[in-house]
């Protein structure tokens, strides 16, 4: 019976593992698999049933609890993704980098990746960047006489960019699980003031891996280039030539929306969700300002959002003037009126615009279901995670990973090495619910640095993306690329930039200065 018992917990997850490979949604198989087990428990009187009548007044005070606020930042963060993809951003950015890079060798793949960082910085939407660069870039790089396997690798990896470098998804949802989780270590060291750690934390701990992973890419090009010309051959100049005004057009915009959502989270004048709703609105002047909607005036609506977005631009960076918060003086409570009036005519007159043209119905629905997922994934992972809880599924884990040689090294390598197993059958959402809270506190009971610990999960789970047989940057891709690209060459194509990806976590593992420097530099 003893035996049967300390099972339990293995098998509980083991139940969970084989229905999600038979397909069963993922939220409902949680669930499921956590009712299912909370009844085996009760029968063995292993479960207090109060935990179940208490559940829904625990997940609603969980996601209503002040500290939760910051999943408001999802839905936020995928419709300013959402927004970013109908205004036709990433064409314009192809086209511009194509013409500045497309002369030299490699230089197709070099623009596919640079893109994939700008749009992973300004949109962070995977399967949008995936399935835009592969339409509109797969078919140039087959054309010019690119390898494809290393067109079909390139475009998949530099789409998964937006995993990593901030505002991501993932940093967000990790931020939340990591909050919990370090918190509950401390309180069970007997610390009742605890530290906390952040989802601006996550994203200037982020950054510099991240951008580094884009550099490694770049350098992975330009190493194929020199070793394999005829895999990534140069376009004749006289097919090409650089439009600066045209580049300028396609980088300026979307390098301020990065700028001012990620630089003012970096720079403290706002929290994560705040810096959500500014690019939102960022992303509905954009897409606005490009799409005329049938307007009778769209030179006048042009102007209108321009000056919007400016006033927005402004408003943002006013905390750098003056403090509201106290109050303020009247001429600067006039200015943010003012500036707050602009900004929601321009915005106004882009919803209209956009509306007329079908865009923000497409929108608001594609928002709608990506936020539900989430959400709904959430409940059902936070069901599973308390019976096994309940059913001594953390001292379980705890126990073994303790007993791992090495002692808080070896821990973390199993769980990563743990992480990346599943990332081959299992969605980053999923991972991030139901492992992350699992193991974190564990590792945190250890010694490991929050932040460090979170960028290297981070780096693991957008390898996730790119793993066989269930990569879904390599089913989007797969979905749009021709008949001639087989899976077998989308698979191998990523593989290298898998390597790449492990070799990173490795060398932040090495150098834990890279994760946890920038956000010691911001806010200690």
């Amino acid at each position: 019976m003893d035996l049967v018992i300390s099972l339990l917990p293995f098998a509980m997850f083991i139940a969970a593992f084989v229905a999600l490979l038979r397909g069963f949604p993922v939220a409902f198989t949680l669930a499921g698999v956590g009712l299912a087990f909370a009844l085996i428990g009760l029968a063995l009187g292993l479960f207090d049933p109060f935990h179940l009548r208490a559940f829904p007044q625990r997940i609603y005070g969980n996601i209503m609890e002040m500290d939760k606020a910051i999943l408001v930042a999802v839905p936020l963060f995928v419709f300013m993704g959402v927004m970013l993809e109908k205004s036709r951003i990433a064409e314009q950015l192809l086209d511009a980098m194509g013409s500045l890079f497309g002369t030299l060798r490699g230089g197709l793949g070099i623009s596919v990746v640079i893109v994939g960082a700008l749009l992973a910085a300004s949109t962070g939407i995977v399967g949008a960047t995936v399935v835009t660069m592969g339409l509109l870039s797969l078919p140039t790089m087959l054309k010019r006489g690119y390898s494809p396997s290393l067109a079909a690798g390139s475009i998949a990896a530099a789409g998964t960019l937006g995993q990593i470098i901030p505002p991501s998804i993932v940093l967000v949802l990790l931020g939340d699980q990591l909050s919990s989780a370090y918190a509950e270590a401390q309180r069970a060291q007997g610390i009742f003031s605890p530290d906390i750690v952040s989802v601006g934390d996550l994203f200037a701990g982020a950054l510099i891996p991240g951008l580094l992973l884009v550099v490694v890419y770049v350098l992975y090009q330009v190493g194929v280039a020199i070793l394999r010309p005829s895999a990534s051959p140069a376009i004749p100049k006289e097919e090409m030539h650089a439009d600066w005004s045209k580049l300028l057009h396609a980088l300026v915009p979307p390098l301020i929306l990065i700028i001012a959502v990620l630089g003012s989270i970096l720079a403290g004048l706002a929290t994560p969700t705040e810096a959500a709703g500014v690019g939102a609105l960022g992303a509905i002047l954009l897409a606005g300002y490009r799409n005329s909607g049938a307007s009778e005036n769209p030179a006048l609506g042009k102007r209108l959002i321009l000056v919007s977005a400016i006033a927005l631009f402004a408003l943002l960076l006013s905390p750098l003037a003056f403090d509201l918060r106290a109050g303020g003086t009247t001429l600067q409570q006039s200015v943010a009126y003012a500036l707050s009036a602009l900004s929601a005519l321009g915005v106004l007159v882009a919803c209209i615009r956009l509306f007329r043209s079908g865009v923000l119905d497409a929108v608001m629905r594609s928002t709608a279901q990506i936020s539900a997922m989430v959400f709904v994934i959430l409940i059902g992972a936070s069901l599973f995670a308390l019976v096994f809880r309940e059913l001594g599924g953390d001292h379980t884990v705890r126990a073994a990973l303790e007993a791992a040689p090495g002692g808080a090294t070896g821990a973390l390598i199993v769980v990563m090495v743990v992480m990346f197993l599943l990332g081959f059958f299992l969605d980053f959402i999923e991972i991030t619910f139901v492992v992350v809270p699992i193991v974190a506190p564990v590792l945190f009971m250890m010694g490991v640095d929050p932040v460090w610990l979170g960028v290297m999960m981070a780096l693991n789970l957008q390898t996730s993306f790119l793993t066989p047989p269930f990569g879904f940057a390599l089913f989007y891709l797969r979905g749009v690329a021709p008949p001639e690209v087989t899976s077998a060459a989308i698979y191998r194509g990523a593989a290298p930039f898998v390597i790449i990806q492990l070799l990173m976590i490795a060398m932040v593992a090495a150098l834990p200065w890279l994760a946890t420097a920038l956000p010691g530099l911001l806010y200690d």
